[in-house]
């Protein structure tokens, strides 16, 4: 009695404890929901804080995301920060009286080149103000000192350093493991750059692939020198060489090269700042947040009846329904919605993609040629607008993209894994079927495959690579052997892109939404509204709380082999016919 007593004990306790955990944590939801419904007020003299470390940028995050709010992440650093959201916070603190300048910590900031870019410009366009930028950081990253040198000042922990020696992009590759499991597997493509199939069948990058990849890479660094070269004051020569020699290899040296203004530490920072307020020495610093500052600005035009549609694609592309994808049906309804409003003028469609299944980039591209033949679409490309992104860009009559996107690879492949050696000789599993016709168990992961089967599923793979070349060939006004002369699964970076007539102009979403509303003939008289809609904040914040979780225990437990874990992750969605880049492209 005494035992079950205890038991029963321990079941009321864990009840009341689960009972009052969820009564405590609706209790904070609803204080941080009460606080973000007050009145934003800037106070004055104030400056504007983009404190970006640890943060990864994506295209959009919720406009009353707490994360970047007075709270902070109570649940860890790992949140996303949003490019539309920051540009919109900067672009307030360059008219609002009460801002007089940006405090940017950015050393640490998870993004890739093209994003990066575009934030800079935004920084660039803030400095036509006269209002001053001032970066500071512990260390920079590659990409954070690409986006802090924008900044007028450029400040250095005595003790930190700036990792400034050029781009590198890694593949690993699993030939050798396959081996010693016993998985063989089978591969159908078509185009020789085609390379995302060579992780599973090589063990180094093939001559093609390393010169595509150097191609790329190279102009992508060029376009970062050239940017930090002109903000910092420094001849491009001297750039390449400080960049290529890896000659700032300690926190002096980055002032003596000119890449930092100075060493100081962050209670010198904060006095620095005091005293280009005019504040006095314990005075406390008047700053505001993105969202917050963000929350300040008014839309203009809210009852413009000349309305441009952007609708968001980010992620990789697949069939159904799916969130935080580009998902075939969801995006096709979306743009099919805007295609069909009438006070929709126009649509820009933003790609952030890999690319993925060709069905689900039919299906948008569908979509997309009709909405094309209704009203003007355009394409602002982001970071990556390749293979199944370009598929689902080429209807639009324009495309834009920055200097530094990774676009192309209009290329397409299959991939198959037998596993008879696996379960038969490694696990001693055997398996036996009955069929009642001559490939009923098509594509049997158990045993070999047939010459018939191989020759069904490279025929299907080289008519899909038909389909994608005259798809683009339709879209960029270009005879299907113009296309495959820039083709074969090759990858080019917007500049290179731009010289090939795949893409039609160099810029940024603003770009391309000015271009939109020259279309239409808006003017000025325009109003921009962004799509898919955005769900609840708390939706996403369970979210986000759950992946956080998930992922925090996984890079714990697996340290530097995390990456190798996405990788595998990722072999589970090659699922039938793909148009995606031709590898995992991780430039660091």
């Amino acid at each position: 009695m005494k035992f079950l007593g205890n038991v029963l004990a321990v079941i009321v306790g864990l009840f009341v404890f689960s009972i009052l955990s969820f009564l405590l944590f609706f209790g904070l939801i609803g204080i941080l929901a009460a606080s973000g419904e007050k009145e934003v007020k800037v106070s004055e003299n104030s400056l504007l804080h983009l404190n970006l470390n640890g943060r990864t940028l994506v295209e959009r995050t919720q406009e009353d995301d707490f994360s970047f709010g007075q709270f902070g992440n109570p649940f860890g650093q790992d949140f996303n920060a949003g490019l539309v959201n920051l540009k919109k916070a900067i672009r307030e603190a360059k008219t609002n009286e009460q801002v007089k300048g940006i405090y940017l910590n950015a050393g640490l900031i998870m993004a890739g080149q093209a994003s990066l870019l575009e934030l800079r410009e935004e920084l660039e366009t803030f400095k036509e103000s006269g209002k001053f930028i001032i970066a500071y950081d512990e260390v920079y990253t590659e990409g954070g000192y690409f986006l802090a040198s924008v900044a007028d000042e450029v400040y250095l922990n005595p003790l930190g350093g700036i990792d400034f020696n050029g781009l590198a992009s890694e593949g690993i590759f699993f030939k050798g493991l396959f081996e010693k499991i016993g998985v063989k597997p089978e591969i159908f493509r078509v185009g020789e750059f085609k390379s995302a199939v060579e992780p599973f069948i090589l063990e180094k990058m093939s001559d093609a692939n390393r010169l595509q990849t150097q191609f790329f890479l190279d102009d992508i660094n060029t376009e970062m020198l050239k940017a930090v070269a002109e903000s910092r004051g420094i001849a491009i020569d001297s750039m390449t060489k400080i960049n290529q020699k890896m000659l700032v290899r300690e926190p002096e040296d980055a002032v003596s090269y000119g890449l930092a203004t100075a060493l100081k530490y962050e209670d010198e920072i904060h006095a620095l700042l005091r005293e280009k307020l005019g504040l006095e020495e314990d005075d406390d610093i008047p700053t505001i947040n993105a969202t917050d500052l963000g929350a300040v600005s008014k839309s203009k035009n809210i009852t413009s009846k000349n309305r441009i549609a952007v609708i968001l694609a980010e992620g990789e592309i697949v069939d159904g329904n799916a969130n935080g994808v580009i998902s075939s049906e969801k995006y096709a309804k979306e743009i099919r919605k805007a295609r069909k409003d009438d006070d929709i003028k126009a649509i820009v469609l933003r790609v952030n993609s890999p690319g993925g299944s060709i069905l689900a980039s039919e299906v948008i591209w569908r979509e997309m040629k009709k909405a094309q033949e209704t009203k003007p679409v355009i394409v602002s490309m982001g970071e990556v607008a390749a293979s199944g992104g370009y598929y689902i860009s080429s209807p639009a009559e324009t495309i834009v993209a920055q200097p530094n996107t990774i676009t192309g690879s209009i290329g397409i492949f299959g991939m198959w894994f037998n596993v008879q050696e696996l379960i038969n000789e490694k696990l001693g599993v055997t398996t036996d079927v009955v069929t009642t016709g001559e490939l009923s168990d098509f594509m049997n992961p158990t045993r070999e495959l047939t010459e018939v089967e191989r020759n069904i599923i490279q025929k299907s793979i080289e008519q899909g690579y038909e389909t994608f070349i005259s798809r683009v060939a339709e879209g960029r006004k270009m005879t299907p052997e113009e296309v495959k002369e820039v083709a074969s699964g090759r990858v080019w970076t917007g500049n290179q892109a731009l010289e090939r007539g795949l893409v039609d102009e160099l810029g940024g979403l603003d770009r391309a939404i000015e271009i939109a509303a020259e279309r239409v003939e808006a003017g000025e008289d325009y109003r921009v509204i962004y799509y898919p809609s955005q769900k609840p904040w708390f939706e996403d914040l369970m979210s986000e709380l759950e992946n956080n979780v998930q992922l925090r225990i996984l890079k714990a437990q697996l340290g530097e082999q995390f990456g190798l874990y996405q990788q595998i992750e990722q072999v589970k969605k090659y699922q039938g016919i793909q148009v995606r880049l031709p590898q995992d492209i991780r430039i660091k």
